[in-house]
């Protein structure tokens, strides 16, 4: 199965993006470590806009993503987070060759 990409963008709660950014990095630093699925994970922060956060992740494939997603390291990013994030959005993505 090829691998999947995922393009999301975070939207911030009003004010609450310094407190975010460092629990969405140690998410970000466990993911590499610890689930063999994710190939890349990068946190990209708008220069110009303080209340988003865009994500770019590759994963091994479809299952990777899933284990990911319903994994230990979301579900504690879920709940130290509580409150932090406004919306969610989501695009999967094929990689072309």
């Amino acid at each position: 199965m090829p691998k999947l990409a995922i393009v999301a963008t975070i939207d911030i709660a009003p004010g609450r993006r310094e407190e975010f950014l460092p629990l969405l990095m140690a998410h970000r630093a466990r993911c590499l470590k610890d689930e063999p699925g994710t190939v890349q994970f990068e946190v990209l922060v708008p220069r110009e806009d303080n209340s988003k956060l865009l994500l770019y992740e590759v994963y091994q494939d479809d299952a990777a993503f899933e284990k990911h997603f319903n994994g230990p390291s979301t579900t504690r990013l879920r709940e130290e987070s509580a409150g932090m994030i406004a919306n969610l959005k989501g695009t999967r993505c094929g990689l072309s060759e």
